[in-house]
Parts: structure tokens; sequence; C-alpha cells
């Protein structure tokens, strides 16, 4: 018999017994043998630890046993923060690429390069990254030609 069929068949002996001096929602003492899920832990443990049920919180959607057994969730959840915590720098790193194939196609039609753009801007103090202006190229055309003339009129001045 399992020790789930022996609990549920004393709560049902103790609430068909109302006549008794015994209340009706209270099971009956020394009806369960001692077995040594009872015995050794004082209670029925479903997970060994809080850790362990934290850990299968994180394999939640998983496949397979990866969401309910520790031992393979555990791999595949520390896993997981791996590709996490790389793909956060890979991230901002395609953001960067990004922005800069904006600027280098929008500087182009005025005539400069990417490179030679960026560099003329830390020369004359202009201090705007490259998420912001190329933000301006993309939203605001009229602004971002007139950073491009800006630095033109700088580059002439330093010509002369």
């Amino acid at each position: 018999m399992s020790l789930r069929f022996l609990t549920q068949r004393c709560w049902n002996v103790a609430s068909s017994s109302l006549r008794g001096p015994t209340h009706p929602l209270t099971p009956l003492t020394g009806f369960l043998p001692s077995s040594p899920l009872t015995a050794a832990a004082g209670q029925i443990r479903t997970l060994a630890s809080k850790k362990h049920k934290n850990l299968l919180k994180h394999a939640k959607g998983y496949r397979g046993k990866s969401k309910n057994c520790f031992s393979i969730a555990i791999r595949r959840v520390h896993k997981a923060w791996q590709y996490a915590y790389r793909d956060r720098k890979v991230k901002k790193r395609r953001w960067r690429s990004l922005w800069i194939l904006r600027l280098n196609a929008a500087v182009r039609q005025y005539d400069w390069n990417y490179s030679t753009f960026m560099s003329s801007l830390g020369q004359h103090q202009i201090e705007l990254n490259r998420k912001v202006l190329s933000e301006l190229a993309a939203n605001e055309p009229f602004a971002f030609k007139s950073v491009v003339d800006v630095l033109d009129q700088q580059q002439q001045q330093q010509r002369m």
C-alpha cells in the first residue's frame, strides 16, 4: 500500500465517525505505520531543498526531463546562463555595428566617409556618440545635415 492511500483512508475513517469523541477533521493517531519518509524527516519532502526548487523554476518550459529532473536541469540552466551572459555582450556589439552602418550610409550622402567623419568629430570636440548620430541620421535628416555642415565649415577654416 502506498503512503498516499493510507493517509486518505485515515481521513475517511476520521470523517465517517462523527458520533465518536474525535473531531471529524482530525486524523486518527497511531493509524499510520512508521515509514522512512515520515520518521526521518518529520514530513514528506517533494524536492531536496529550496535550492533545487529555485533551480527547477528556472528550468520551467524546457523539454523532456530537463524541466523536472534536478541533475539534468542544473546542466541545462547553467548552459542557458552562459548563453545569456555571452549574448548580452553580443547584443551591444550588434547595436554598435548597426549604428556604424547607418552613419556610414548617411555620411556618404554628403561626400564623407565614416572614418574621416568620426575622426573630425573628435578633433573638433563634438561629443555626440554613434547612437545619437545614427538616430539623427535616420529620424532627423536636417539636424544631421547641420552637424555635417558644422564639420565642413571647421575643416575649411583649418585649411586656411
